[in-house]
């Protein structure tokens, strides 16, 4: 089931909607406002799989309250406006539905929703020529990118972002460094740092304030010395200065 909610402030429209959403076996209704504010005010609090969401509202517009969301679900606009379209899709958006919507329509954009959550399904499966923890698929804009793990020499972390670096690219990415400490294979990756996680394989030297990964220093965060210490002691890594 895709879990979603509405946002729309015309009785009618949200009314419609709701008509639509119940005609699709698959999607699931949990919470329709016609206030914007309360509908930010969950979204901020819960995790869905879709939103359809009105612009033109009082008090808050949708795209600026799509703006305020960090963990964004999958978006459908709704609106009587085509001039939004092109910075609604600048935002990631799935589709853009405008006014009267007909049923065809509604089913067309509820489509490309689940095309993308099929992809991400298949993604995440494990990969038939790599061993389970070999790969690694993020999300670099609109797409998803796989990253073979060997090649992921560290990770650093900007706010709401990561930027994960490899000999050949740099990948910025909207998650958090916790996420990824969690899934990324232990032995295989450590922090060293609020800001930093890194690869042991691609460790050149450790020094007493930071580790050197192909020229670059790392900074050891106070916080996580000590740990560290004790992994490389017990890895029996290179000797420090």
């Amino acid at each position: 089931m895709i879990d979603c909610v509405i946002i729309e402030d015309e009785p009618l429209a949200r009314r419609l909607l709701e008509d639509y959403i119940q005609r699709v076996s698959d999607l699931h209704l949990i919470e329709s406002f016609s206030d914007a504010m309360k509908g930010l005010q969950y979204l901020q609090e819960n995790e869905i799989s879709l939103l359809f969401l009105d612009i033109q509202m009082p008090d808050l517009n949708g795209l600026s309250l799509l703006k305020l969301l960090k963990n964004k679900p999958y978006v459908i606009l709704t609106t009587a406006f085509s001039e939004y379209a092109l910075e609604g899709y600048d935002l990631d958006v799935v589709d853009y539905l405008l006014k009267p919507i007909g049923l065809d329509r509604f089913y067309q954009a509820v489509d490309k929703v689940k095309s993308r959550l099929a992809l991400v399904e298949n993604f995440n499966k494990k990969d038939a020529n790599y061993k389970e923890n070999e790969i690694l698929y993020v999300k670099d804009g609109t797409k998803l990118v796989r990253l073979a793990l060997d090649d992921v020499m560290y990770i650093e972390g900007l706010k709401d972002y990561v930027s994960i670096i490899t000999p050949h690219q740099k990948i910025v990415s909207l998650q958090r460094m916790k996420n990824l400490e969690n899934v990324l294979p232990k032995g295989q990756f450590i922090r060293i740092h609020h800001s930093y996680i890194i690869s042991v394989k691609w460790i050149q030297s450790i020094h007493k304030d930071f580790v050197e990964i192909n020229h670059n220093s790392i900074p050891i965060g106070e916080m996580y010395r000590k740990a560290f210490r004790e992994f490389v002691d017990a890895q029996k890594l290179l000797g420090t200065e």
